[in-house]
């Protein structure tokens, strides 16, 4: 039987949440009954807005929900220094819109493509990498039916990329250059990623590289297959980075620290146990996350359980220098940009581990 046509992408319009810390005061034979005299509640009129954090809903960007559902099951009644310390998710659809956002100043942090970061830095925009969101998680998807077994077998075909500054088109030239072929041995096309299970469905394209869920959408729906993944070709790939603006590491620093705490825990807490995955499927699907079909994220954790991974947040000099220079090379970036224009080390080197209790 043939498989049914995708009938809608797997991430949802853009919705952008901003979430208030609306908590009660506890009344004051509670209070007493904890003990906590030192410390005063805010009321519901005194709760402050939390830092948004904007994200697409991609499993590369994971870490993100987990760390705002963990931050937020830490402190939940709303205390003035737990206020301070919040931050929530706000889901974009596109690169495009999440980098306006940022390099406007109407978003202080945000996950965003490491390239992109680089070229942000370099035209002065004060924005700066505090943590890595991940590990591999790029594939490349050809039609079910179709004849490809080797990468080579692409010469001379239409393949979709989500953008020149994604590390989804590094990872195809990459590719390209192990074959000792040249993108122009292909045909490149840029597409939302959300469309390009559609595209292969209809033959539009023959191939599409990008991250996933977009990759197991069109695998689990039964008419598409892997050709390559970063995890065998790159296992060290990145491209979702934790960035902030300048003045918010000026303005609050316990706050970036606050929040790469519970990233980098994030990450290795989705990598501790094959049962946190699972919780994580829970918690992204939800519509205040990734607003998404449960199964095609578990498919992602599953499908192998090494697809995407999370614990090696490391940052480290030279891997970020490969990334710059593939993106020179790429056109994605018109010179070459010093590692410490960029990063901003010093939080994940201070990180503390954070409470994942979800």
């Amino acid at each position: 039987m043939e498989p049914e046509p995708p009938s809608q992408s797997p991430v949802e319009g853009r919705k952008i949440e901003r979430r208030w810390l609306l908590r009660g005061a506890l009344g004051a034979g509670a209070a007493a009954a904890v003990a906590l005299p030192a410390r005063r509640f805010l009321s519901p009129a005194e709760a402050a807005q939390p830092l948004t954090v904007g994200g697409l809903a991609v499993t590369c960007n994971l870490t993100l929900p987990i760390a705002c559902a963990a931050n937020d099951a830490a402190n939940p009644f709303g205390m003035r220094d737990a206020a301070q310390l919040a931050f929530g998710y706000s889901r974009y659809t596109g690169w495009p819109e999440l980098k306006e956002s940022l390099m406007s100043g109407d978003l202080q942090a945000a996950y965003m493509l490491a390239p992109l970061v680089m070229d942000l830095a370099d035209k002065q925009v004060p924005v700066k990498i505090v943590s890595i969101g991940h590990r591999s998680g790029a594939v490349i998807m050809v039609h079910k039916d179709s004849p490809y077994q080797r990468f080579r077998d692409l010469a001379g075909k239409r393949i979709a990329i989500p953008s020149r500054f994604a590390v989804d088109f590094l990872f195809l030239r990459k590719m390209l250059s192990n074959e000792g072929m040249s993108p122009k041995d292909v045909e490149i096309v840029e597409m939302a990623p959300a469309d390009m299970p559609a595209a292969l469905y209809v033959k539009g394209v023959d191939a599409y590289c990008t991250g996933e869920p977009f990759g197991a959408a069109a695998q689990s729906a039964g008419y598409a297959r892997v050709l390559r993944m970063t995890r065998d070709e790159w296992p060290r790939y990145m491209c979702c980075v934790l960035t902030v603006r300048d003045e918010l590491i000026k303005a609050n620093r316990p706050l970036v620290q606050n929040l790469v705490n519970y990233v980098l825990a994030a990450g290795a807490w989705l990598d501790g146990q094959r049962q946190n995955r699972e919780k994580a499927v829970r918690i992204a699907a939800r519509r205040e996350y990734f607003n998404q079909d449960p199964n095609i994220l578990r498919f992602v954790m599953n499908n192998p359980t090494d697809r995407v991974t999370y614990g090696d947040l490391r940052m480290i000099p030279r891997e970020f220098d490969e990334l710059m220079e593939l993106a020179v090379a790429a056109g994605a970036l018109s010179r070459p940009v010093a590692y410490s224009k960029y990063v901003d080390e010093s939080f994940a080197r201070a990180a503390r581990p954070a409470s994942i209790a979800l």
